[in-house]
């Protein structure tokens, strides 16, 4: 019996201890930034601000996507302080919205042009949800490889994308996958 145990523990993977990004607690401010298409000519217009509901702060994503002049986005984007754990599985977050599909984007550090990134959708809700995304569902954008390390992701942006919308997201807390 001690044998058929230890046979089915070593056939078990182990799972990554998940690792937060931000709760958006002190010093969000300091480690977010908002971006829209502007920086490239689009019309989109937004902004990004921290709320606060029973205690607990979250970071909020409003505004209006326009695909107009060739635009059609309004991110909060974070420049990574570490490096994500070589074995996490995907990125997790807890979010509410106006029922609206957001992005998430990731760069690694071989991005050389602001439009390349990988990118996977999440659905919301007006109640918080939490939404777990595997590194599978990121798709690769702007002539990127297939495959990259989580280790070597250098930023991660929240993003209002691809169509013309009202953005209404909130995002309670982001972390590495999975959470247990």
């Amino acid at each position: 019996m001690k044998m058929i145990l230890t046979l089915l523990f070593l056939a078990v993977p182990a799972v990554a201890d998940p690792m937060l990004i931000d709760d958006f607690s002190d010093g969000t401010e300091t480690r977010w930034r908002y971006v829209s298409d502007r920086v490239m000519g689009g019309v989109s217009d937004g902004g990004a601000s921290i709320g606060s509901e029973d205690g607990a702060s979250f970071a909020q994503l409003r505004g209006t996507v326009s695909t107009a002049n060739n635009g059609g986005f309004i991110q909060l984007r974070q420049e990574l302080q570490t490096r994500l754990p070589a074995d996490a599985t995907g990125i997790a977050l807890r979010v509410r919205g106006n029922g609206a599909t957001y992005y998430v984007h990731i760069r690694p550090g071989a991005a050389r042009r602001p439009w390349q990134f990988y990118q996977a959708a999440f659905e919301t809700t007006p109640d918080w949800q939490e939404i777990t995304l595997p590194w599978s569902a990121f798709k690769p954008q702007g002539g990127l490889d297939a495959a990259f390390a989580p280790a070597d992701l250098r930023s991660i942006g929240i993003v209002a994308y691809g169509a013309d919308y009202d953005a209404s997201l909130d995002v309670d807390w982001i972390a590495t996958a999975p959470l247990q």
